[in-house]
């Protein structure tokens, strides 16, 4: 088959004050049509500047040094820029990772799609719109003839990337350039998303470039991996190969670093110490040997040049042989988290609503049903881990358990004291014993103060120990959470996002609080950095007997840290249960979804769950569904789940699920007396 896209010892530099960083280096890939080529490594490694340079879109400092770009034919690298543009979205087209920052915000949808092909074939306004309609009809978006004359504000972040992608295909290109296009959805839309560009490349016989650093994504949508670091490819071969047997030390710890609900036990996640290497200086030897458990003192020395071995290629001096092997957690600490443990928390009926106001006196017109009826226990020293889609509520519950919102009704006691409730505001004293880790560590952190005075901050406004014990206790935080004391004289900005996160754990720990609230603490990190934070959650939660509300739409990392497990819908808990038998065995259809949208790092298993996800949009807090809210997208779903509200039924001694046709039969009143 011949090459769509072949990109030739490509170097992409990028000018500073002072010299050249060489940002991509000697790098080459190759893709065929209808070929899915999977590009993936840790932020900085060079994926997205490859793809900017592919598109001829790099910012005003940077420039291919050298190296061809041929697409179809034509060498994208020595076009002009007029000419380029007659390119882009007719060949090339590129899905960006953020759809609102790349969407205009005073256009509607419609003529936002239709544009390139008013610029691309002279089409007329009406014909412009009759193709944009096509094309959402073709990303599946829900209701699309309405979606035409809305703004991009309107929608979802699923809707939105699906306009992204509508924008790309509209002049059907050869060659889609994905870059991270499922980064910050929820499993059941990222799954979709996947499963539409999959479609499409069957369909179009189209070319596709997947940018991500989830190696998840990569096992089930790809036909050939390239892994990529420091600017440099480091791997290359068909998806199975590299899956099953891997040649270079960095792929083998990037699959190592993921969390994997196939694995039957609880094992702690082998990160990769350090960061990628800073470009901007001279790197001498193989550019992850300060990282790697193989090194020799010739890898410090020497560049590896690139092997071959077949259609599979990999720059190592001591390949290694395939994934690492599982290391279990001990028994003891198996054994004890199966003691009694006293409860620490109890949310009995909790209801939150938040009031729609509409005039010019600002009168309630609606009201925005986000929690309804939650009760739910969390004892001491375990992790209460809350998953579901976006909107489902798990961040407000969050909220109101650490004194951030008040319940519209219900009760939240802490230590056997009612702390929350619609007649009682917690005391500034009342919420020191409960803390919250932020999902973006960055806009949490004042930028104006430096990481020692925000880690003081609390110590001074609840007047604990004199002003150098409070020093005192910022240098023993951040030792504890991995970073030196001398960190506390940097802003946040000067931090990676990583570290920021280890900072804003830090600063939930500086109370000695019984009970963390970690909001998708770790949605937006790359792998091998997620592996550190979450390894450093349960080391510090054995250290100091803490207990966690771990609040994510990611089901891996939830099984890998909770004990129990409450599954969210539209403002309810639907399925309750330890996180065994609720991942192991779910009753109820949307937990059986949620983990049919789980990415796992293994190509058969990836492919064998396609098109079993959830599918269709979260329906509306404002108006949701009668009986049964989950009805609307439930394959299961008859006539009594509109009428009739399910109840709680027992599948177990620890598992329960609100359902009216469930996965498996519910355990009989005289089992559960027994």
């Amino acid at each position: 088959m011949s090459l769509l896209l072949s990109v030739n010892n490509l170097q992409v530099q990028f000018s500073t004050r002072k010299s050249f960083v060489t940002a991509v280096d000697d790098f080459s890939l190759e893709i065929k049509p209808g070929e899915c080529v999977g590009l993936v490594g840790e932020s900085g490694c060079g994926k997205t500047t490859t793809a900017l340079a592919i598109m001829r879109l790099l910012p005003s400092n940077g420039k291919i040094a050298s190296g061809d770009i041929v697409l179809d034919g034509v060498d994208l690298s020595t076009l002009s820029e007029q000419e380029m543009q007659d390119q882009r979205g007719r060949t090339v087209a590129l899905i960006p990772q953020d759809p609102m920052a790349s969407l205009n915000p005073t256009m509607k949808i419609g003529r936002q799609i239709g544009e390139g092909l008013r610029i691309h074939r002279g089409v007329t306004e009406a014909d412009a719109r009759k193709r944009a309609l096509e094309v959402l009809e073709m990303v599946e978006m829900p209701r699309p003839s309405e979606r035409l004359d809305q703004y991009p504000f309107e929608l979802s972040g699923g809707l939105r990337q699906r306009v992204i992608i509508a924008m790309g295909l509209v002049c059907e290109p050869k060659l889609l350039i994905a870059d991270e296009p499922t980064t910050a959805l929820d499993v059941t839309i990222q799954a979709q998303i996947l499963d539409i560009i999959d479609s499409l490349r069957s369909q179009l016989n189209m070319g596709v470039l997947l940018i991500t650093h989830d190696m998840g994504v990569i096992a089930g949508r790809t036909d050939r991996v390239v892994v990529m670091y420091g600017g440099m490819k480091a791997e290359e071969a068909t998806t199975d190969e590299l899956f099953g047997s891997m040649r270079h030390p960095y792929a083998q710890a990037l699959l190592a670093s993921m969390p994997n609900l196939e694995n039957t036990s609880k094992h702690e996640l082998a990160s990769i110490a350090g960061l990628p290497p800073d470009l901007s200086r001279e790197i001498v030897g193989c550019r992850f040997a300060p990282r790697c458990s193989y090194a020799t003192d010739r890898c410090h020395v020497d560049e590896p040049p690139l092997v071959f071995d077949g259609e599979r290629s990999y720059a190592c001096f001591h390949p290694v042989a395939g994934p690492l092997p599982i290391v279990v957690r001990s028994s003891a600490a198996a054994v004890a988290s199966t003691t009694e443990r006293k409860e620490i928390l109890r949310v009995e009926g909790l209801v939150k609503e938040f009031p729609i106001k509409a005039g010019l006196i600002r009168h309630k017109v609606g009201s925005i049903n986000a929690v309804s009826n939650v009760s739910f226990s969390i004892n001491e020293g375990e992790t209460f881990g809350l998953v579901g889609e976006s909107g489902c509520g798990k961040t407000t519950i969050g909220r109101m358990v650490v004194g951030l919102e008040t319940p519209t009704a219900g009760q939240i006691s802490f230590e056997d004291k009612v702390v929350s409730s619609k007649s009682h505001q917690p005391s500034r004293q009342d919420r020191r014993q409960r803390q919250m880790m932020f999902q973006d560590p960055y806009s949490s952190l004042n930028p104006r103060m430096k990481v020692g005075q925000i880690l003081q901050e609390p110590l001074m406004v609840q007047r604990e120990g004199t002003k150098a014990q409070q020093m005192a206790r910022v240098n023993e935080l951040l030792l504890s959470v991995g970073l030196e004391p001398s960190a506390a004289d940097r802003y946040p900005h000067e931090f990676s996002g990583g570290q920021r996160q280890r900072i804003g754990f830090a600063r939930a720990l500086a109370l000695n609080p019984r009970l963390i609230v970690a909001d998708e603490p770790v949605s937006a990190l790359d792998v091998s950095i997620q592996a550190q934070i979450l390894n450093l959650m349960k080391e510090l939660q054995k250290e100091h007997n803490l207990s966690y509300i771990m609040v994510s739409h990611d089901l891996a990392v939830v099984y890998y840290m909770a004990d129990t497990i409450g599954v969210m819908y539209l403002g309810k808990i639907v399925e309750i249960g330890d996180a065994e038998s609720v991942f192991r065995s779910p009753a109820h259809p949307y937990t059986q979804g949620l983990l049919d949208a789980v990415p796992v790092p293994d190509p058969r298993e990836a492919r064998g769950r396609r098109g079993r996800q959830v599918r269709g949009e979260l329906p509306s807090p404002v108006n949701p569904p009668s009986g049964c809210r989950f009805r609307t997208r439930c394959p299961r779903a008859e006539d009594i789940c509109a009428n009739v509200e399910p109840m709680f039924d027992s599948f177990g001694p620890s598992q329960e699920a609100a359902c009216h046709f469930p996965l498996k039969t519910p355990v009989t009143l005289a089992s559960r007396t027994a």
